[in-house]
């Protein structure tokens, strides 16, 4: 077959497979739809940058101008606001199982008089964990107040012996920490969490919508006049029924990223290669893998299933809210196989960071070999498509 034949057959496919999108709204959906809602509802959901002013309680029994200032200092704190005085720690523990506040700090009595006579009182604090960045953020702040509140006796009594502020600074506080975040200074979690999260919903699109347009060919009794178009070369009927899915996805991929990058202005000193690079690689990997599983598994539902559970599972194993290397080491192995692992680690390395394309080589690979996979299973497509017949 000569390549301007092969052309005008792709082209055909490719005109057919856009009516089929048309006349099926699922397609407009998938392609369109979903993924509009899904950028907006994640971008806008931590479009604060990380949370504010979150709801805190205080069981103050020992009620000293120490302790007070010490709750004072705790309400000052950006992450914190004290809601509640509670008189005793059921009720504030209560407090917290009714989700009205999502910790409570314990100032017991007598803890002033133990610090001005030098003994070591006990402050509590309690915290819930069940919201994991709620948690973390109040247990810094309540670990830094109890710290100040010592502090802040062993300064008044280090003055009255005649120390120098500087003295006291250097005695109460040996070792400053002069803490410099690279790349997200402004501990942004949309920056650490949409960059992720986004593109692997995106991807479950692509990994679903591969084997489904592919398999409704047997369902919709269509596969035989799909292979005759095609002239029965299975490689002519992929290219032009993935090619508009391909076009549109890596679109909408690339809207995306140029919305977080430039339209809210996500640190990305990689530049623009990387972008456009990383975002149809990852699609074509996604729609390729589709294809392969389809081939290995030729129905509707069984490749699926199997696409939409690798897709789903890849959220856990991609790095990006748990790091990989402190995972079991056959997890580690197998976190290689998801596409959403490389599109992480391309981005964090060549677009958050701004290393060379080369420092990310491995994970370009294993993308390209993604996209090479369908070569082992696609002489199955084409026997499916004229021999078998669709079973629901």
């Amino acid at each position: 077959m000569s390549l301007s034949e092969t052309i005008k057959r792709i082209y055909h496919i490719f005109v057919r497979e856009l009516v089929i999108m048309w006349r099926h709204p699922i397609f407009g959906f998938c392609t369109f739809v979903f993924p509009l809602i899904v950028v907006l509802f994640f971008t806008t959901l931590m479009n604060g940058g990380q949370p504010v002013e979150m709801p805190v309680g205080v069981v103050d029994q020992d009620n000293t101008h120490v302790s007070r200032a010490m709750i004072r200092k705790l309400d000052g704190f950006q992450t914190t606001h004290v809601i509640g005085h509670y008189a005793n720690m059921n009720d504030a523990r209560e407090a917290i199982q009714k989700n009205q506040i999502y910790a409570f700090l314990l100032i017991p009595k007598g803890t002033t008089d133990k610090l001005l006579d030098g003994d070591q009182p006990k402050i509590s604090f309690y915290y819930s964990n069940v919201t994991l960045v709620a948690g973390s953020l109040l247990f810094r702040d309540l670990k830094t107040i109890a710290s100040l509140g010592s502090a802040a006796v062993g300064s008044a009594k280090l003055s009255a012996l005649g120390k120098t502020s500087k003295e006291i600074r250097t005695f109460l506080q040996p070792i400053v920490i002069d803490l410099h975040q690279i790349g997200n200074p402004w501990s942004n979690y949309n920056v650490y969490l949409s960059t992720a999260m986004v593109p692997g919903v995106l991807m479950i699109f692509v990994f679903l919508l591969t084997p489904y347009s592919i398999g409704t060919e047997l369902k919709f009794h269509r596969s035989k006049q799909w292979m005759k178009m095609a002239g029965n070369n299975i490689h002519i009927a992929i290219a032009g029924k993935i090619l508009p899915q391909t076009i549109i996805f890596t679109l909408v991929m690339w809207c995306f990223e140029f919305y977080i990058f430039y339209g809210l202005h996500f640190p990305h000193p990689g530049g623009v290669v990387p972008i456009l690079l990383l975002g149809f690689l990852s699609v074509f990997a996604c729609q390729c893998f589709g294809i392969f599983i389809f081939g290995l598994m030729p129905s509707l539902r069984m490749s699926m299933s199997i696409c939409s559970l690798w897709s789903v599972v890849s959220f856990s194993a991609c790095g990006a809210t748990y790091p990989v290397f402190a995972m079991d080491s056959m997890i580690q192995s197998m976190a290689q196989l998801f596409p959403l692992r490389h599109y992480y680690m391309i981005y964090q390395m060549c677009i958050f960071n701004g290393y060379p394309l080369s420092y990310a080589w491995f994970d370009f690979l294993v993308l390209i070999i993604f996209a090479f996979l369908p070569m082992f299973t696609i002489k199955n497509i084409k026997k499916a498509m004229l021999v078998y017949v669709y079973i629901p």
